[in-house]
């Protein structure tokens, strides 16, 4: 099932949002995916956490946690070039870590059910 278009969602009409104003996931993920409206950032989005997955079957390999940091590295480095470069906001991971990390897979999950376009 495909997620309404951003345009849609209230909150892209420019206005600030807060985004520890949400109760729960259910209501950030709406939130989330509004501030991942430009391609470029979600293509970025995706490389990152797909090398983050790549870095993590590596550290299970080598037994190596610098393969974890590296993964960690490369996912918030691709991910924030989107949002500064591309998207031109502030990534909600500063005020709603946790919901924003469960974001990032929620989303790549719905990238690869054809949910969300790449």
């Amino acid at each position: 099932m495909p997620h309404s278009p951003p345009d849609a969602w209230p909150w892209r009409s420019g206005a600030a949002v807060d985004p520890r104003q949400f109760r729960s996931f259910a209501e950030f993920y709406p939130f989330y995916l509004s501030e991942h409206a430009n391609r470029t950032c979600r293509r970025l989005h995706f490389v990152g956490s797909s090398l983050g997955l790549v870095c993590l079957a590596l550290a299970v390999a080598t037994a190596s946690a610098w393969w974890l940091l590296a993964g960690l590295l490369a996912g918030y480095a691709f991910a924030w070039i989107g949002h500064f470069g591309f998207e031109k906001n502030r990534p909600a991971s500063f005020k709603r870590p946790l919901y924003s990390f469960m974001g990032d897979w929620a989303m790549y999950r719905d990238i690869w059910l054809g949910r969300i376009k790449l």
